[in-house]
């Protein structure tokens, strides 16, 4: 299941990346609409293209085969190389204090 899953996001992923390289970015007519009007540059761009709607769907494909391989592999076992050792105890510590360093003898 989850190589399947990696197979279909691998695909998703390099159909996405050819889709977006493949349209023409917004800033590209504002270089030639200098002499029109504002409404051209800024306003509405009309229907939707074809390449627009493909890009929206397969971001949405996208996204939900990241979702699934995320939650496959939190549910994965995790193994230890520690599962088979025995533990032992720290040896225990020095109870009695330490030694209070000497006096410092006054000079007269």
């Amino acid at each position: 299941m989850k190589l399947i899953l990696i197979l279909i996001h691998s695909l998703v992923c390099v159909t996405l990346i050819l889709i977006v390289l493949l349209q023409k970015g917004k800033g590209a007519d504002m270089g030639a609409a200098f002499g029109g009007s504002s409404q051209a540059v800024f306003g509405s761009t009309g229907a939707m293209s074809f390449l627009t709607k493909v890009t929206t769907i397969v971001a949405i494909v996208f996204m939900l085969t990241s979702l699934g391989l995320t939650i496959l592999s939190g549910k994965a076992r995790t193994s230890s190389i520690m599962r088979d050792v025995n533990q032992t105890k720290a040896p225990a510590a020095q109870t009695s204090a330490p030694a209070a360093p000497p006096a410092q003898q006054e000079k007269k």
